[in-house]
């Protein structure tokens, strides 16, 4: 990349300001003028939609209201390590979302489990759904290693199996859930 002018040829550095001054079109390579045209049009789009995507979340229902938000948490172990799995959830992290549930954060958590097999890309072993207050108590930060270390005063332990259940998982994902109402008129 280079701005010819009768002085010479600019080093790259000073490119933009040498051909401001001298009124002269840099010379860019092929690639480069791609690779900007790329940024500029995605750039563009991202500053498009952003703005459309923040306004829709400040006005859904359960983002305005106060409504009650919910999120499913799935866990998929490793073939032969579900009751594993069980054990140190039930020992370990249940009683932490006991506590938040009485603490009002929560207000109500439960488990199923499916009952009967599917197929290895769509399995999972334990779902967990937890109902918050509202969707910003869902997603404020919230100190959960003080009530860890309340709860669970044998610290060493308490990481062990926890880092011993996360490394029997295959798979985790979250997925906050919106109801649909049924029973409303269509837009």
């Amino acid at each position: 990349m280079s701005c010819h002018s009768e002085r010479g040829i600019y080093p790259p550095r000073n490119l933009l300001l040498a051909c401001a001054l001298t009124g002269h079109q840099p010379i860019l390579r092929p690639e480069i003028v791609k690779a900007r045209r790329f940024i500029v049009k995605h750039l563009t789009l991202l500053l498009t939609l952003l703005p459309i995507s923040v306004a829709a979340f400040a006005q859904s229902p359960t983002a305005a209201s106060g409504q009650p938000f919910v999120v499913e948490y799935y866990y998929k172990t490793k073939w032969g390590h579900a009751d594993e799995f069980l054990r140190l959830f039930k020992k370990n992290h249940y009683p932490l979302l006991k506590k938040e549930v009485e603490m009002g954060r929560m207000l109500k958590v439960w488990m199923d489990q499916p009952r009967y097999h599917t197929t290895e890309d769509g399995r999972w072993d334990y779902r967990v759904t937890i109902v918050f207050q509202n969707a910003t108590v869902a997603t404020e930060p919230f100190d959960e290693a003080a009530l860890q270390k309340q709860l669970f005063p044998d610290q060493e332990t308490f990481q062990r199996e926890e880092q011993r259940r996360f490394e029997i998982l295959d798979a985790h994902w979250d997925l906050p859930i919106k109801t649909v109402d049924l029973e409303a008129q269509s837009r």
